[in-house]
C-alpha cells in the first residue's frame, strides 16, 4: 500500500510519457468541435486551452519561457492561464493533437518534480479531458502506479489537494492513501483527487465524496 514501490528505471517512464503522449493525440485527433469547446476539469479551460498547455513545453524557449513569466509578474499560474488562451486561439485542433504526437520523445519536463512529473503532467491533463468530456479511457495500469508511488503529503500540498481526514481506497488495483473515512473509486480517478481536482458524479463512492464533487457546469 502506499508508497513501497521502488522508482522505475528512467527508460521506462520515457517510454510510459511517449506511449502517453501517443495515445492521447489520437484521443484529440478523433474529437468532434463541440468537443474542443467543452469545459475540462481545469477551471476556466476548454479541451483546446488544456491541449495548448499540454504542447507549451515543445514550443517555447527557456528564454520565451522567462519572458511569459516576467510579463505575469512572476506568477506562474497567470502566466499558463494567459498562455493558454493565447495560443488555443492561434493554433487549430488539427495543429494541436499533431504537437502532442510529434513530441511523444521530447525530453521536457516540469521545472518541479523530475520524470514523472512528466509523466504526471500528461496523464493529469489527459484525464482532465476525458472525464469532463464523459469518454471512457483507462490509463494502463504501469503509468498510474508510477503516479501513485509519488503521491504524498509534499506532493497533496503543491497541487492544493485537501485529504485530510480520508483515506483514498482504488477498487481496481491495491493501493490505498490517508487514514480516516474512506473514499473509494478506480485509481485514476482518486489519482485526480490527489492532484487537487474534483470530478463529476458517480465516480467516487463514501460519506464524504460530495466535498470532491465538480459544481455543475
Amino acid at each position: 500500500m502506499g508508497n513501497m514501490t521502488q522508482r522505475r528505471p528512467v527508460a521506462d517512464i520515457r517510454a510510459a510519457i511517449a506511449a502517453e503522449r501517443r495515445e492521447l493525440a489520437a484521443v484529440l485527433d478523433g474529437l468532434s468541435a463541440e468537443e474542443w469547446d467543452a469545459p475540462t476539469l481545469c477551471g476556466g479551460w476548454r479541451v483546446r486551452e488544456v491541449a495548448a498547455h499540454m504542447t507549451m513545453g515543445f514550443r517555447y524557449s527557456l528564454a520565451k519561457t522567462a519572458w511569459e513569466l516576467i510579463r505575469a509578474r512572476g506568477s506562474l499560474h497567470r502566466m499558463t492561464d494567459r498562455c493558454a488562451h493565447k495560443d488555443a486561439a492561434a493554433h487549430s485542433t488539427r495543429e494541436l493533437a499533431a504537437l502532442l504526437g510529434d513530441n511523444a520523445d521530447h525530453p521536457w519536463r516540469p521545472p518541479v518534480g523530475g520524470i514523472e512529473a512528466a509523466l504526471g503532467h500528461d496523464v493529469i491533463h489527459g484525464l482532465d479531458i476525458t472525464v469532463a468530456l464523459g469518454l471512457d479511457r483507462r490509463v494502463p495500469e504501469d503509468r498510474v502506479r508510477i503516479l501513485l508511488d509519488g503521491v504524498n503529503a509534499r506532493s497533496l500540498k503543491f497541487f492544493g489537494a485537501d485529504l485530510d481526514g480520508i483515506e483514498l481506497r482504488a477498487t481496481d488495483l491495491d493501493w490505498s492513501f490517508g487514514t480516516g473515512t474512506p473514499v473509494s473509486g478506480a485509481a485514476q480517478d482518486l489519482l485526480l483527487l490527489a492532484f487537487g481536482r474534483r470530478l463529476p458524479p458517480g465516480h467516487i463512492r463514501g460519506e464524504l465524496s460530495g466535498r470532491f464533487l465538480a459544481a455543475p457546469a
